[in-house]
């Protein structure tokens, strides 16, 4: 169900919240978090499929501010979604007024819900400093995607300088099971220390170079970045040890081949992680990931990163 409330007050989206809760039964009931979008002049729909397959796991009340409201300054626009609409939470839709832009979260402040975490997170721009962004004040975990940016090495410089307990970014989310699969290979015998690492993938893709900076921090090794234009963003890992090399090879971004000395070749799906997945895993934690900003602040700085 959709419902649009032009011409609206936060106070009336929370009485018509309530009322529709009311005579719909038990809408939302048991939300454990309120997950604040800001997707600035970007059309919000992909961000709110994303939200809401990722609600089915986290139930929230989901707040998108887009930039896209009223010309009167004293004007606010909303749209409510519920149901079918808005997987397992309730989403409110706000198109503020340039005047009321300036003030996020004064302007959010009535919809939050009572005792529980937020979360903001922009799918597009990233701010300069995402703890001091007004919606990032708010928040406990504060979630950006530097992948979207235009400048998306640059912008992860950008973040490594604020870095604040609570921030973390898709980009890295998105090496997760990259990093998970290397630390299992690593466990195994021999044993050996890692003399040189090389990741190969997309020329531009953030996750490379957060990938090569993980390695960096972890093994604390020389780390090379192959660069490869048009290619399925990480593509490989080649861990090189006395005994051989440990090469982690995804050519098309589906299914991996795990090559190791004196063992066979096997074979994984690890196909490239989808937004939904990422943003799922992302709000299963609301503590900081420390791990994340170890790398961002003392790997990165330590790897060839993109122009």
């Amino acid at each position: 169900m959709i419902i649009d409330m032009p011409k609206t007050t936060t106070g009336d989206i929370n009485k018509r919240l309530v009322r529709e809760r009311e005579e719909g039964g038990a809408i939302a009931l048991g939300r454990v978090l309120t997950l604040l979008i800001d997707v600035g002049d970007h059309d919000p729909e992909q961000a709110i499929e994303a939200a809401n397959d990722a609600s089915r796991e986290h139930p929230c009340r989901v707040i998108v501010l887009t930039s896209e409201g009223p010309g009167q300054d004293s004007e606010l626009d909303a749209q409510i979604r519920l149901g079918g609409d808005a997987g397992a939470s309730e989403v409110v839709v706000l198109k503020p007024s340039a005047a009321q832009a300036r003030h996020l979260d004064t302007l959010v402040l009535p919809l939050l819900l009572p005792d529980a975490p937020i979360v903001t997170w922009w799918p597009y721009q990233v701010p300069a400093d995402p703890a001091e962004h007004p919606l990032g004040t708010l928040a406990r975990r504060r979630i950006t995607d530097s992948t979207e940016c235009a400048h998306p090495s640059a912008t992860l410089q950008a973040l490594a300088t604020q870095y604040r307990e609570g921030d973390t970014d898709l980009a890295w989310t998105r090496t997760t099971l990259w990093r998970g699969l290397i630390a299992a290979t690593l466990d195994q015998p021999p044993y050996e220390p890692v003399q040189r690492a090389v990741v190969s993938g997309e020329s531009t893709h953030p996750s490379v170079d957060l990938m090569a900076a993980w390695l960096r921090w972890a093994l604390n090794c020389p780390v090379e970045i192959e660069r490869i234009a048009d290619a399925p963003a990480i593509t490989q890992v080649r861990l090189e040890r006395r005994s051989g090399a440990i090469v982690l090879d995804r050519p098309d971004g589906k299914t991996a081949a795990l090559r190791q000395p004196d063992q066979p070749e096997h074979r994984i799906a690890l196909p490239i992680r989808q937004l939904r997945e990422c943003l799922a895993e992302e709000l299963r934690r609301l503590d900081a990931d420390e791990v994340y900003g170890e790398v961002l602040r003392k790997g990165l700085a330590k790897v060839e990163v993109s122009a």
